[in-house]
């Protein structure tokens, strides 16, 4: 048996088939907001085939209202026999939430947290890079969640560059040859690669610095299905876990059946 986790985004929409940690599979889909509950049953039977029968739970984790309201009616109407966490308020994570209200840190946020005080037995530094935001989340030496930062993604910076600029248009995101870009395509993802990675380092840089801690004691997490672009181009990064947020649902799961 094996638990369905779902990591719903602005952009996109990320499902994983778990068992004690172990990603058995995943798939990434779009958020769209005009899928009707019975639409998003027929997305997730249809991406599970004969494995269907072997989900015994469900844990969800949304950045995007509309379709959290969708997935409750669905899991409602079509999974109703299975027992399901929605990360909110209230539920029990087993890492304190540091911050002035809680209640305003996305769930995506709180559940990196959760994956990462497990993972490691210090400080650590959650850098997830998706399409419409790069987060940066920090544990602190005692497991707690104490904040961090978000910075535009690479997907949206770059389609703000091709909306502003008038001689500039929309690239493929791939590292060029080199960070002197010989053309304009190579200078946009000069930018978006090579530029991103030396704020990262100088994010995380400047992280480490306010928590406090020697460098070498804190574990850096890269995450988020746009890692693999800027990943070996940072020095900062000790961990690349593209199922984090996955393995942190299926603990907070864990955590409130008990």
């Amino acid at each position: 048996m094996a638990l369905l986790a779902a990591d719903i985004g602005n952009a996109h929409t990320v499902l994983g088939l778990l068992f004690e940690g172990e990603v058995l599979a995943s798939w990434r889909v779009s958020t769209d907001e005009r899928r009707t509950p019975d639409e998003w049953a027929v997305v997730i039977r249809g991406l599970l085939e004969e494995r269907a029968s072997d989900v015994d739970g469900l844990a969800v984790c949304a950045t995007v209202p509309s379709v959290l309201n969708a997935w409750r009616e669905m899991c409602a109407v079509h999974f109703a026999d299975l027992p399901r966490v929605i990360v909110e308020p209230g539920i029990r994570t087993g890492v304190p939430i540091l911050v002035d209200n809680p209640r305003e840190v996305g769930s995506d946020r709180i559940v990196n947290a959760v994956a990462a005080a497990a993972a490691c037995s210090g400080p650590a530094v959650v850098v997830d890079f998706g399409g419409t935001a790069t987060t940066y989340d920090v544990i602190d030496a005692q497991g707690r969640y104490v904040g961090g930062a978000i910075t535009p993604g690479l997907e949206n910076s770059l389609e703000a560059l091709s909306r502003g600029g008038a001689q500039l248009r929309m690239v493929e995101l791939v590292r060029p040859r080199g960070v002197i870009g010989k053309n304009t395509v190579e200078a946009l993802q000069s930018g978006m690669v090579f530029g991103v990675a030396s704020q990262v380092e100088g994010m995380v840089a400047r992280i480490v610095e306010s928590l406090g801690c020697d460098v070498a004691d804190v574990e850096v997490i890269a995450t988020g299905y746009l890692a693999r672009l800027v990943y070996d181009e940072c020095r900062c990064f000790t961990l690349h876990d593209p199922a984090l947020t996955l393995r942190g649902l299926e603990m907070v799961f864990t955590r409130n059946q008990r």
